[in-house]
């Protein structure tokens, strides 16, 4: 999908400055329309008669709000550049900076400062040349004479945003932790009892030294620790596609034919086969 980003400048070369990168970029020339208004401060020469025609015309070929065209004219009547490039969604951010990047004007700042100076918004002289003086014209034998029938299009572009990040990040915790472990003590007692009996042959040696011991052991715990893998976490990204159904206004101009011969009037719609 393709969408049409225009700006507006106060230095003419600096719209063509604008150009040139646009092209460096990899926007295709054939894409950007440059328009300036400075011919039109020409008045009451016959170049800038000629110039209107052309002029004004242009300035109904680019898509835009009816109100966006107004400030647009008027912008363009008191000697500004408009610079206009219909790019790839993908190429849309980098052609919003580099026509900002070469002085592009705050066209609503700018409109609040030709209402404080008295401007209405509405058209600018150059539009009120191009259409007439008088606004209506009768039609003669030898000329036809027409009003033209006007219709506003949807166009619908796209343009890819974020829609928020997703990350994952690993990191060592400790925790407490216990086990219980059963543990085996030995434990050596002194036993003594008392015991009556003749001395025996086998008991003469007793009356030598004679040493008896014995080592008492005790199991005690051991601690290790082994590492194991018990999950993975991993990122992936899918593409869809979804239906999104964009509501807006659009405007047409109507006709209406007021025939004296026919006693009646006539009302005339935009032709429905465009």
């Amino acid at each position: 999908m393709t969408q049409t980003i225009t700006a507006m400048y106060d230095d003419y070369n600096a719209a063509l400055r604008a150009e040139e990168k646009l092209v460096a970029a990899g926007i295709p020339r054939s894409t950007i329309k440059v328009l300036t208004g400075a011919k039109a401060n020409q008045a009451g020469t016959a170049e800038a008669a000629q110039y209107d025609d052309g002029f004004w015309g242009s300035l109904k070929d680019f898509f835009m709000p009816e109100e966006d065209r107004q400030a647009y004219g008027e912008g363009l009547n008191r000697g500004g550049t408009m610079l206009s490039a219909s790019v790839e969604d993908a190429h849309a951010d980098k052609t919003y900076d580099i026509m900002e990047e070469h002085g592009s004007v705050d066209l609503n700042e700018r409109e609040k400062t030709w209402r404080s100076e008295g401007w209405d918004g509405g058209a600018s002289a150059g539009t009120r040349a191009a259409a007439g003086s008088t606004g209506e014209r009768k039609a003669t034998a030898d000329d036809k004479d027409y009003i033209p029938v006007v219709e506003e299009r949807l166009n619908v572009g796209k343009r890819m945003v974020d829609g928020g990040r997703v990350r994952v990040r690993s990191y060592a915790v400790t925790e407490d932790v216990a086990q219980d472990v059963t543990l085996r003590d030995e434990t050596v007692q002194v036993d003594r009892r008392t015991v009556d009996r003749p001395v025996t042959t086998a008991d003469e040696a007793l009356f030598a030294d004679k040493t008896i011991e014995a080592t008492e052991r005790r199991e005690q715990a051991v601690v290790s620790k082994t590492a194991h893998v018990v999950e993975e976490v991993g990122i992936s990204k899918e593409a869809g596609q979804r239906t999104e159904t964009v509501k807006d206004t659009v405007r047409h101009t109507e006709v209406e034919v007021e025939d004296g011969r026919a006693g009646g009037t006539q009302p005339v719609k935009p032709d429905a086969r465009r």
